[in-house]
């Protein structure tokens, strides 16, 4: 089943390896195939990961992206292990996590990343509170 893409102007998205960037009109692609896809608003640049969680995107983001996911996933495990002995609460959102990628499904497995730095700003908001 084919993919349909809108991208607005001036807006980027992956497929696969290759950077692709809408000129100035709005423009709809139809994706067929079996290749990675990232609109714009879901790329996390490294320079952006200034967070553990966002690091933990970035990595999953890293695997979505990879012929050989598994290069990653050290440094994910890693990064987990040192997220749950700092904030044990996580432990929900990173099972989700998890299961998405021993699914194999990493875009999934992105967006419960991005719910995952959704909680982390909820803790550091309330620990500014307290």
């Amino acid at each position: 089943m084919a993919l349909k893409v809108e991208i607005k102007p001036g807006e980027r998205i992956i497929v696969g390896d290759a950077v692709i960037t809408n000129d100035g009109n709005r423009a709809r692609l139809i994706v067929e195939g079996d290749a990675p896809i990232l609109r714009e608003k879901d790329i996390l640049r490294p320079e952006d990961a200034d967070t553990p969680c966002k690091k933990i995107y970035l990595v999953v983001q890293m695997m979505y992206l990879a012929e050989d996911p598994r290069m990653h996933h050290d440094m994910y495990f890693q990064l987990i292990k040192d997220i749950q002995t700092a904030a044990p609460s996580t432990m929900y959102q990173i099972d989700r996590i998890n299961d998405q990628i021993l699914a194999g499904s990493y875009y999934k497995a992105l967006k419960e990343a991005k719910a995952l730095i959704e909680y982390e700003k909820e803790l550091l908001d309330h620990a500014k509170c307290a």
